[in-house]
């Protein structure tokens, strides 16, 4: 009996990020691995197969890849884009192929989302050479296309690019071909992705909006979204062109009591409290911040340090895994430790603890109609402000709120708000760690608003 050919998909949680192990015949290769990488191994193990090479669709911002630490560990080959000029590796280019058993990769130059993009199709050699799939790393989405606000030329000359890679490279390889993404629903790479992982290239250019548009319209279109930019991009770009630090293991955070983790915040640690925004809300550790487990990957790399070492507040030791899995993908390797009983045990030590006032949505619409001198402050994106906003309210985007403290007074109630309550937690705290005392957070901000009326402007 013929041995099986098998494509898994990895998903990486918070970032989004999807890879993916193919494999037959004892063979396998790897597109874009994450950086805690031992999954790829024990997949192929699964399988009886060794892992051979490695592909990276493309220089990633949001994540540091795993290429190296899986070629050390596997003796596998690693492959890139030809167009940069990486450290590591070697470099591809249009129309090279690499047989892992009877599946066939080929090489496509998709250029776009970054000049040196490429994607992989896929073919099962005993049936022809036409592809069944494509790996199409940043450049196509499922329901969107990549983001072309990266290359230094700017937004419209990589809209260029990136159109005619969807319309003249990906575009004549066939409606039944699979699309295989680097990224999924939530993803910082994207605006508009479905809430999917499965579809074809036919599907996409019936129904992805981006690929209904004529040239000039597609170009108008990309330069003119907005897309978050955090500031721990740039350390990505240099760790996935030169190599991070080699990761032997994933680091295990020493339980520290009390007195520990106050002593070692004393010494420079930047605490991080995963909890739930009501959680934090009812009593925290003073001078952490409040990132939630599931947007630590999404938001850490806009507030948290690389030059100190962090200590968690968790609900658990499982919270404390997960938590350091996904700072080891952005590049925060110093976990130091955490609260060893949680808050609780902060509590019981006598220990003082700061509180978040949190503020019904009926309390704030009662405010704002009755002209009360607060501050009302609307930390979501700009696309999202400019839709609807609340009336009265100043809006600093989220990640830009550590450098604009001062455009916000400290002689009245400070009222968070975003979507749901949950970045505007974010930003309490770092209101709070910055000396701010009057506070407060609306739980369920724009949505509870809207659903009780609060008067809004466009």
């Amino acid at each position: 009996m013929p041995q099986r050919m098998f494509l898994e998909t990895v998903r990486s949680e918070g970032l989004a990020h999807l890879s993916y192990i193919v494999g037959h015949a004892g063979q396998a290769a790897v597109i874009d691995p994450r950086r805690d990488s031992s999954i790829y191994q024990q997949i192929a193990e699964r399988h009886g197969a060794a892992i051979t090479r490695i592909f990276e669709t493309h220089r990633n911002e949001d994540y540091v890849i795993g290429s190296r630490d899986l070629a050390r560990r596997t003796g596998a080959t690693i492959h890139h884009g030809a167009r940069l000029d990486f450290s590591y590796g070697q470099s591809v280019c249009e129309g090279n192929t690499f047989d892992i058993g009877q599946l066939r990769l080929g090489v496509l130059e998709t250029p776009g989302h970054t000049h040196e993009s490429i994607s992989l199709t896929l073919a099962d050699a005993t049936n022809g050479p036409d592809p069944v799939g494509v790996f199409t790393g940043d450049a196509l989405f499922i329901g969107d296309v990549g983001r072309t606000d990266l290359l230094p030329e700017g937004a419209e000359h990589a809209a260029g690019l990136l159109y005619e890679s969807l319309h003249r490279t990906l575009g004549p390889l066939g409606d039944g071909v699979i699309v295989y993404p680097a990224h999924g629903a939530g993803s910082v790479c994207g605006m508009h992705m479905a809430p999917r992982e499965f579809s074809t290239l036919g599907y996409e250019r019936q129904h992805n909006h981006a690929l209904q548009l004529d040239r000039d319209a597609f170009i108008r279109h990309k330069a003119g979204e907005y897309h978050d930019q955090p500031p721990y991009f740039k350390r990505m770009e240099q760790y996935n062109q030169f190599g991070p630090p080699e990761l032997t293991d994933i680091p295990h955070p020493c339980p520290l009591d009390p007195s520990a983790f106050a002593e070692t915040m004393d010494e420079g640690l930047f605490v991080v409290d995963l909890r739930e925004p009501e959680a934090f809300a009812g009593a925290f550790v003073p001078g952490s911040l409040c990132i939630p487990l599931e947007m630590l990957a999404s938001y850490g790399g806009w507030f948290l340090p690389y030059d100190r070492p962090l200590g968690l507040v968790a609900e658990s030791s499982d919270q404390v895994g997960q938590a350091v899995r996904h700072l080891l993908r952005i590049g925060y390797d110093d976990v130091a430790g955490y609260l060893s009983g949680g808050l609780g045990a902060w509590e019981t030590s006598g220990r003082p603890f700061g509180r978040v006032r949190t503020l019904p949505a009926t309390e704030l619409r009662s405010r704002l109609e009755s002209g009360e001198d607060f501050t009302l402050l609307d930390v979501r994106k700009p696309n999202e402000v400019a839709e609807q906003r609340l009336k009265g309210s100043l809006h600093i985007h989220l990640g830009e709120l550590p450098g604009r403290l001062d455009e916000i007074p400290r002689d009245r109630p400070v009222t968070t708000l975003c979507s749901s309550g949950r970045r505007a937690m974010i930003a309490a705290s770092i209101l709070k760690k910055h000396g701010f005392e009057q506070v407060e957070n609306n739980l369920g901000s724009m949505q509870a608003c809207l659903a009780v009326g609060c008067p809004t402007e466009t």
